[in-house]
């Protein structure tokens, strides 16, 4: 906890500075923090929350590096389109049951799971009014920073330890979508999973950035134990599948491990082309 309040001061100190500039004051005038914490306990609880957010490094994104790496959604265009019904069904759904945690996996390697994360995340952007969190946990073949051409401050890992706070680790894409992304394997990430600092961690970020979304991306589940581990700790868990390769039984498969920690969200059936006789729909509305 101390960590937090360290983390709130630095973010109402930064705050302080940007509002000594914008008023003519001198750089190190400053405000009173105690002045920005007038008002109600509700509206104090917001700026805090607005600073907490605001505080985090922006990643520095190359959009045609998305692309390449089949993350579309960070727009509102035609490939993006998938996505975006995904990303209203799960969010309602959450939303429903009272949930803030989804765990994305898949039976096998291969699915696009980390691809759909990205995408998810990057979608969410468009959606100013949520605050969204995705988290890189499947440890032992990490691919998000790759994928979206970040280069986080530290590891994943060593925020989940306890080393860093997540505002040291965490990256800002655009205003609110935060990604704590890893930058190598872990040696041993079930210990990690399963580690009382890792619970604390998480329910620290909670506490000081409310988030409305956390997405976690796991490893397949039916590869190791790794997912079994962090289940318990989410609310929901969607499947992603790929299309000509996944089997019906692994399917089966995953969904019963998964139901064994958390809910079942539904399948997300990915690299599917399909052309609706009625519509012509089809491929061109993204793979």
């Amino acid at each position: 906890m101390e960590k937090l309040q360290i983390a709130l001061r630095k973010a109402r100190e930064t705050r302080s500075m940007r509002d000594a500039r914008v008023d003519g004051l001198p750089v190190g005038a400053g405000l009173d923090s105690d002045v920005a914490a007038q008002g109600t306990p509700a509206e104090r609880m917001a700026s805090d929350y607005d600073l907490a957010w605001r505080a985090l490094a922006p990643a520095e994104i190359d959009p045609a590096h998305l692309v390449r790496n089949r993350v579309v959604a960070l727009d509102s265009v035609q490939a993006a389109s998938p996505f975006d019904v995904l990303r209203t069904k799960i969010f309602l759904m959450m939303r429903k049951n009272g949930w803030t945690r989804l765990a994305i996996t898949s039976p096998g390697p291969g699915c696009g799971k980390s691809t759909l994360a990205c995408n998810l995340a990057a979608g969410f952007t468009r959606q100013p009014d949520l605050r969204t969190m995705l988290i890189e946990l499947d440890l032992r073949r990490p691919t998000i920073a790759k994928t979206l051409g970040i280069t986080p401050p530290h590891d994943v890992s060593s925020m989940l330890g306890g080393q860093f706070s997540f505002a040291e680790q965490a990256l800002r894409l655009r205003d609110n979508v935060a990604i704590a992304a890893a930058r190598r394997p872990s040696k041993d990430p079930t210990s990690l999973l399963l580690s009382r600092s890792t619970e604390t961690a998480l329910s620290e970020i909670e506490t000081l950035y409310a988030p409305d979304l956390m997405i976690f991306d796991l490893p397949p589940i039916l590869l190791g134990d790794d997912t079994r581990a962090f289940l318990k700790q989410t609310d929901c868990a969607l499947i992603v599948a790929r299309a000509n390769v996944t089997t019906a039984p692994q399917i089966a498969a995953c969904e019963q491990e998964i139901s064994e920690h958390t809910n079942v969200l539904g399948v997300a059936l990915n690299q599917c082309r399909h052309i609706d006789p009625d519509t012509g729909y089809g491929s061109d509305y993204g793979y």
